[in-house]
């Protein structure tokens, strides 16, 4: 089994609803670590504007890029669901390392602003999976643009759309997460008259 992401683009208003509700379950100080991000994305120019929000974290690929350059062993894949886990003791920190970081397309993996700060990033709350809920960002997202759990159910309920704007899937990593994108549309020229 692997868990993963859903995504519903349409729905996401950049709220940062999900970021704000991680860094509090997760205590995570304010700063640059951030287990869960948001980007806008804009284009165009009016009256033909597109804009979209991308909200990311690890996305516990299939195949981490981050565990095989890791030299402390500090990255594993738990067999029972996928999710990939830090253990930050064993970390050697972004002073010395940082190449986790490095290898991820998506910057999942995340240093806070002390001295060699010790990765981090999501464990789609281990926590409350254990008390069979769902992870804080999916429950605090006000629109529901949000979901989790195992693939198969979330390939069954929302389709298998792994592509979304501003979002590129590496099918090498074959990262757990999948959309409903935003799609561009385009818009023709309103004249106004007076």
């Amino acid at each position: 089994m692997q868990i993963g992401f859903y995504l519903d683009q349409t729905r996401c208003t950049g709220c940062y609803a999900c970021v704000v509700a991680c860094k509090d379950w997760h205590d995570v100080p304010a700063g640059p670590a951030s287990w869960m991000r948001v980007q806008t994305l804009e284009r165009g120019k009016y009256p033909n504007l597109f804009v979209a929000f991308l909200t990311l974290s690890c996305l516990h690929c299939a195949e981490p890029a981050c565990i095989e350059v890791c030299r402390s062993n500090a990255i594993v894949k738990r067999k029972e669901d996928g999710i990939v886990v830090v253990d930050r003791e064993k970390c050697e920190g972004k002073d010395t390392c940082e190449i986790c970081r490095q290898v991820c397309p998506y910057e999942a993996p995340q240093f806070g602003a002390e001295e060699n700060a010790k990765m981090q990033m999501c464990n789609l709350c281990l926590d409350r999976l254990a008390e069979n809920k769902k992870p804080i960002c999916v429950s605090a997202c006000p629109m529901r643009a949000l979901d989790a759990g195992p693939m198969d159910e979330l390939i069954a309920k929302y389709g298998n759309l792994r592509e979304a704007a501003g979002f590129e899937y590496a099918t090498s990593l074959r990262p757990s997460v999948i959309f409903k994108p935003k799609v561009e549309k385009a818009v023709s020229s309103v004249s106004l008259k007076r």
